[in-house]
């Protein structure tokens, strides 16, 4: 879908990964984020789409249209409640996006993107309140990775060069083991999370969703 189009439906991601992007003046693209399970498509009293929208892997959508939507928002207010805390969340993940783009070695920006899937990995339950639970593993995290290299370099800012140089920089170093291209293996979350140039790490993200 692309910016500029009607939405006549919202839909929740149920699995798969699609990319968010713009294109620039002088026709370059960027990524500007990526919906995964459990994130929303669409705003409520927006029927205009704001950015390109692409599926990356095979991608299933709950959809609801539009209109039957809203009158439903309007009779359940914990359904408005939740789409709040989506927004706030969403907000949430840009400004981390803006850290990662801005401040952040190419080193750790590879390390935090994996962070952010090893989170998503391990997220297998929910609260109450329907949001994602993390729930850690004792061992080793496996990551079964949708984005290609040149994705994950488009994404953040980076050459495919240099993305697969840390890459294999990490493995070099034990913080992570690659089956294949886009099977990777974390043997402690702690050392990958280190790696990333937070204080906190992705263990802040986490308490913030709970």
């Amino acid at each position: 879908m692309w910016a500029g189009d009607q939405l006549s439906f919202v839909a929740s991601v149920v699995r798969g990964v699609a990319r968010l992007s713009q294109t620039l003046p002088d026709g370059r693209t960027r990524v500007v984020g990526l919906l995964m399970s459990s994130d929303f498509l669409g705003r409520p009293g927006r029927e205009v789409l704001g950015c390109d929208v692409t599926a990356i892997s095979d991608l299933t959508l709950c959809c609801f249209r539009r209109e039957p939507f809203e009158s439903l928002r309007a009779e359940i207010p914990h359904l408005t409640d939740r789409l709040l805390d989506l927004a706030l969340d969403e907000m949430d993940a840009a400004r981390d996006w803006i850290l990662l783009l801005g401040r952040k070695t190419a080193r750790e920006k590879i390390a935090s993107l994996l962070a952010i899937c090893a989170w998503r990995a391990g997220t297998t339950s929910y609260s109450a309140q329907g949001k994602p639970v993390w729930q850690p593993t004792t061992g080793p995290l496996t990551i079964d990775l949708v984005l290609s290299r040149e994705m994950m370099a488009d994404y953040l800012g980076l050459t495919i060069e240099t993305t697969s140089r840390q890459i294999s920089a990490l493995k070099t170093l034990g913080v992570i083991a690659l089956e294949g291209n886009r099977r990777v293996i974390v043997p402690d979350l702690r050392r990958l999370l280190a790696e990333t140039g937070d204080d906190i790490g992705l263990m802040g993200h986490q308490q913030r969703q709970v």
